[in-house]
């Protein structure tokens, strides 16, 4: 299952319109990062390494918007550090929803107690709650017990209260085609969320656990075990389905990070947000300043593992909506 059809139609519009315009490189969805101070250290994370002073800054949420408004993406991912531990979210959110961009709030969610009442359900909203696994994994992986029951009485709260909510899991070397099974039947079927993305871990420079990131042959295979026997067109997955080829090792795409830019307190970050060769001070400086191909898998030795969503779902959507075949099977898995 890939999104649902109204945004689906939003998308492919401007896909359309933008190469109707003749525009190379553009924009999906923004990589939003208003802060990177968090309330969890976890081992797969780099972005609690920057000094405290950066840590205690917090983005203006006329800079957030003004960003949006310049590249004109229909999607927003807000991320960190964790966003709800950023003063002014919900205002940052009721904006976006109010310019028409699809918002997805990407949480631990150990404060959506205590922020909830400052959001709204919108079909413009969708809440991101990251659990890497059942309970023992989960909290192994965050590095703190407890967090997976918490996280769980959320997403059932959020559920009760009306709002959408979809979930990130992110695939280590140390899980097994069962481990990813039994969180995204969990998921599916016992919490029932809306949908479920998944992405391979991507051993980007600032993570302080370097050893437990998955090869590229290494997660083709976990994918293609854990996808068999009905399960990938059982589990309602926030993917499209060349990107679930991709996964499995089915076909293969080039990057296309530029359609996945990441915008922080930092600026527009140079190639992407996993990677840090520098930063813009607007997109259309780190589209006409990047040298975009010298980076992905072959270019760059740093990108010879990633097959991160940030690269490759963008390329994935390209093809589905260059490809009649491909859109209609993309709406029959809708």
């Amino acid at each position: 299952m890939g999104m649902p059809v109204r945004q689906s139609i939003r998308i492919g519009s401007y896909v359309l319109g933008n190469k109707l315009r003749r525009r190379e490189k553009f924009p999906l969805l923004v990589e939003l990062e208003p802060l990177f101070a968090c309330n969890l250290a976890c081992a797969g994370c780099g972005k609690i390494q920057h000094p405290a002073d950066v840590l205690k800054k917090r983005m203006p949420i006329e800079q957030a918007l003004a960003a949006m408004r310049e590249c004109g993406a229909p999607m927003v991912s807000i991320a960190g550090g964790e966003p709800l531990m950023h003063p002014q979210i919900g205002e940052l959110v009721d904006e976006l929803v109010k310019m028409k961009r699809y918002v997805f709030l990407c949480t631990n969610a150990l404060l959506i107690p205590k922020k909830l009442d400052r959001f709204k359900p919108s079909r413009y909203f969708t809440w991101v709650v990251h659990l890497d696994g059942l309970r023992e994994r989960h909290d192994e992986s965050v590095c703190k017990e407890g967090v997976f029951d918490e996280a769980v009485a959320a997403v059932r709260e959020l559920r009760r209260r009306g709002f959408r909510v979809t979930t990130n899991t992110t695939i280590f070397d140390t899980d097994s085609p069962q481990d990813v099974i039994d969180i995204l039947d969990y998921l599916n079927d016992d919490l029932r969320v809306d949908q479920m993305m998944i992405s391979p871990g991507y051993a980007y420079e600032k993570a302080p656990d370097q050893e437990h990131f998955l090869p590229v042959k290494q997660t083709r295979e976990l994918f293609r075990k854990a996808f068999a026997d009905g399960n990938r067109q059982r589990w309602r997955l926030n993917h499209s389905p060349l990107f679930l080829d991709f996964l499995e090792g089915k076909t293969d795409f080039p990057c296309t990070a530029w359609a996945i830019p990441s915008y922080s307190l930092f600026g527009w970050q140079k190639p992407c947000y996993l990677m840090s060769d520098g930063y813009a001070s607007t997109y259309k400086e780190l589209i006409e300043e990047t040298d975009w191909d010298s980076y992905g898998r072959g270019n760059d030795p740093r990108c010879a593992n990633c097959m991160a969503h940030c690269g490759y779902e963008p390329t994935a959507v390209f093809a589905t909506l260059g490809s009649l075949r491909e859109s209609v099977r993309a709406l029959r898995e809708t």
